[in-house]
């Protein structure tokens, strides 16, 4: 089962097993450096938090996805119609995202390959293309608020028509992709210090407005749907939060870094990836939580000038400055939209390199990046197009709520697979579930599971009941929904109960300090490889840019 530290440098931990079971100092080989062999041991010396900070990249990484257009959507519409009602969506969200992503994490660690690979593996063919399709569909969904946010911050700035925006959202991704060859890693610090500025400005608003913290804490840890709309809402809120496209990410990134080949160094992965996951998630509630804070108070505030309150009662990403009014005076609609347009460039990557890990996992295809991002981006952009064309700045709005739920609906056919992965010894050996993360996980899983089938069940027949359409166009409707319906909770159900049959834990071996310094000069050495062939660091992941 594997292991390696982080990428740069390219050394590792290396000792070598005398024949009593005892390590014993790495014996030099005349063809290897002598200082590069000193450096793998000096590894092991590494204070925690140097060993620690030498796995920071992924978890980061992943959570600019918790911070893209779709979720300030979501989280602006949740305080403006349901004041803090919903902040108990967002804290469990984050914790269930918490526990699924290090549980992506982990089984990266722990089989070398990621959740796609591991899917291709496992299902049968029909299954398999069955799952890929489902996930590049979450890939283009979680693609769509990316699309519109740009264009609404393109709208605030230069006062340019939102369908035009669209249009320019493919070439500035394409431009952004191709400033990656030049400093990629300064560009992403900046977009994510631009990210942090506008929280910073949320922070400073909620400061200013000042919400009743019990009202805020009463939100927050007691569960409640009431008000029109509110499970709507909430699948919204969870769907921008828990993505399916992240978990087949983090399960890829984790690949990029070394981790020593033992028990005690996958343990030790594990952990930090868990650390690193939970410092990063949790500066994201607070940015989510503060949003919905500052738009729950200013739109439920006594004697609102009339024209904040047609702001609150149709509130969306390109009328959201207004709320920063207090903190940034004049300048709130400029600094909101460049946040606005640094929020959707950043998650451009995430989905870029989700991806690319989906299509190389289920097909063997890998396309270069630009080419990747282009197509996904095209896509996404037709409805994004039309909507806006169609229905203007809040029928866009609309769209990223309604792509926000096609995701919530999209997650079981990409957390079934990761729950049943991670907690079985086939996959996962000593390493798999505890049984308190398989009944929280579970639990939770099939909570937001039932709540997407019951919403969408009775939405459906809602609207039948009150459609204005001729009774004979409603039953043809009914004939073509229902059972597509019922081949969700079909596929639903053969993911739960299927039995996993393909084994991919592989136990540690011992490393011999030749191979691995050879592994990692990019030299071939087919008989010695085979001893590290079970690592999880990955050659073709290495060239992954992390802020």
């Amino acid at each position: 089962m594997s292991g390696r530290m982080q990428h740069e440098p390219r050394v590792n931990r290396i000792s070598a097993i005398d024949q009593s079971g005892n390590a014993s100092p790495v014996v030099h080989s005349k063809d290897y450096d002598h200082q590069e062999i000193i450096a793998t041991q000096d590894n092991l010396q590494k204070p925690g938090w140097k060993a620690f900070l030498s796995f920071v990249g992924p978890g980061f990484l992943v959570s600019l996805a918790y911070l893209d257009p779709g979720n300030l959507e979501t989280d602006l519409q949740a305080g403006a119609n349901h004041r803090y009602e919903l902040l108990w969506v967002i804290l469990i969200g984050l914790i269930f995202a918490l526990v699924i992503q290090s549980l992506a994490a982990n089984l990266g660690v722990c089989t070398g390959k990621h959740l796609s690979e591991v899917c291709k593996a496992e299902y049968p063919i029909f299954v398999k293309y069955c799952l890929w399709l489902l996930a590049e569909i979450a890939v283009i969904a979680a693609d769509i608020p990316e699309v519109i946010g740009t264009a609404f911050a393109l709208n605030i700035l230069f006062k340019i028509p939102v369908w035009v925006g669209v249009l320019l959202t493919g070439f500035s991704t394409l431009l952004f992709l191709g400033i990656q060859r030049y400093g990629v890693r300064k560009l992403e610090v900046l977009i994510a210090l631009l990210v942090l500025v506008m929280a910073g400005c949320f922070f400073g608003e909620m400061s200013y407005v000042k919400p009743p913290a019990a009202d805020l804490l009463k939100g927050m840890f007691i569960p409640k749907l009431g008000g029109r709309g509110a499970t709507g809402d909430a699948i919204a809120l969870l769907g921008a939060l828990v993505m399916p496209h992240n978990l087949f990410l983090h399960s890829a990134l984790v690949l990029s870094r070394k981790i020593p080949n033992s028990v005690q160094g996958v343990n030790n992965a594990c952990r930090y990836f868990l650390i690193e996951s939970g410092i990063a998630l949790f500066i994201a509630f607070l940015i989510n939580v503060s949003i919905i804070a500052v738009s729950g108070t200013v739109c439920s505030a006594e004697n609102m000038p009339s024209d904040a309150l047609e702001r609150c009662n149709d509130l969306s990403l390109d009328s959201a400055s207004f709320l920063l009014r207090n903190v940034l005076g004049k300048s709130s609609s400029t600094l909101y939209a460049i946040a606005l347009l640094a929020s959707g460039q950043s998650s451009t990557i995430t989905g870029t390199y989700a991806g690319q890990f989906i299509m190389q996992g289920f097909l063997e295809l890998k396309m270069r990046k630009w080419l990747r991002n282009l197509i996904t981006r095209c896509i996404a952009i037709t409805p994004s197009l039309i909507v806006s064309i169609i229905g203007g700045s809040s029928g866009a709005g609309r769209l990223i709520i309604i792509a926000s739920m096609i995701l919530s609906f999209e997650l079981p056919f990409a957390l079934i697979p990761l729950l049943k992965f991670s907690s079985t010894t086939t996959k996962m050996g000593p390493y798999k579930n505890s049984m308190i993360i398989i009944v929280f996980s579970w639990v939770v899983g099939l909570g937001i599971i039932g709540i997407n089938i019951y919403y969408l069940s009775t939405s459906f027949v809602n609207w039948l009941i009150h459609s204005s359409l001729p009774r004979v166009a409603n039953v043809f409707i009914g004939i073509i929904v229902f059972p597509v319906m019922a081949i969700y909770v079909i596929s639903v159900l053969y993911l739960m109960l299927r039995k996993d049959v393909v084994v991919t834990f592989v136990e540690p071996t011992k490393f011999d300090p030749t191979t691995q310094v050879s592994m990692e000069r990019g030299e071939n050495g087919a008989d010695r490889a085979v001893e590290l062939s079970n690592a999880p660091y990955r050659e073709d992941l290495a060239d992954i840019q992390f802020p």
